[in-house]
């Protein structure tokens, strides 16, 4: 009798593990945690053998754990914790992106919806579209004269491009079918526009939105190691001056998670927003 229970207490624990197997999301994390392991194990080869002269992984949560258990420390001036500067940097990224958002997706909308004006204004988004955002930094110091909406000016400027053009792009691929309805039905233009325009374009409008999130850390990260203050791109630049190889890298695994986290949040309200619909890359 006790062998039976054992018998099929070792059953329902392969069938438990098989299914496991088969899970999507066991998969990813046993696969990432296999890659994150090898990546950190030829990282640490490598340093050891000399052929790059960075520290090893150990050496670098040896000498930066106090400033990994203390993210929110607050010293005098810019001598911070991690959190703080990263939170700075977010709340510029905010400021900047919100605004690009609600200028972009509307210039986007009003372009794309007029062809006359579209023929007026690509030329002037093809030009200014591939200026590097760093290139904007001395002619917002210039006109603003001071480096906090300076900064803030570089990442509305960095992501208004793409939100634009994907917006445009969304309008223009509405199908004609929908607005001859549209037309036979003698839609108003506020039902127009809540009813068509937007359901139709919302994935566009996402696919826009991300890549202007992600060129907006990008940017910021930039521009704060020339502007100065309290900042992750300062952070890592002043850790660059000192020679704290490990902070830096510290500071650029924190840079990696939250630009990841800041693509699949807006990821996640495109899904919901589009009802599940994959955004257009």
């Amino acid at each position: 009798m006790a062998s039976r229970s054992m018998g099929l207490a070792s059953l329902r624990r392969r069938h438990w593990l098989k299914h496991l197997k088969k899970s999507e999301a066991f998969r990813k994390v046993i696969l990432g945690s296999l890659g994150i392991f090898s990546f950190l194990l030829v990282w640490q080869f490598l340093s050891m053998a000399g052929v790059f002269r960075l520290p090893t992984p150990l050496t670098v949560l040896t000498e930066t754990w106090d400033l990994i258990i203390a993210p929110f420390y607050q010293g005098s001036g810019t001598d911070v914790g991690l959190g703080w500067q990263i939170l700075t940097s977010l709340r510029r990224v905010a400021i900047g992106f919100s605004l690009a958002a609600m200028i972009g997706v509307g210039l986007g909308m009003l372009i794309g919806s007029s062809r006359a004006l579209y023929d007026a204004v690509d030329p002037i988004l093809q030009v200014l579209r591939p200026v590097p955002p760093l290139a904007w930094l001395p002619i917002a110091l210039a006109a603003l004269r001071d480096n906090e909406p300076a900064a803030i000016f570089v990442i509305f400027i960095t992501a208004i491009w793409p939100i634009i053009i994907n917006t445009i792009v969304g309008v223009q691929q509405i199908p004609k079918d929908y607005k001859n309805v549209a037309r036979v039905l003698r839609l108003s233009r506020k039902d127009y526009f809540l009813n068509i325009l937007v359901p139709a374009t919302v994935p566009y409008v996402f696919t826009g939105l991300r890549i202007g999130i992600g060129l907006s850390w990008l940017a910021i990260v930039a521009a704060e190691m020339l502007i100065g203050g309290v900042g992750i791109g300062f952070f890592i630049w002043d850790a660059w001056n000192s020679s704290l190889i490990s902070e830096i890298i510290v500071a650029v695994i924190y840079v990696g998670i939250v630009g990841l986290v800041l693509d699949r949040s807006v990821a996640f309200v495109g899904r919901l927003l589009s009802h599940g619909e994959e955004v257009h890359s």
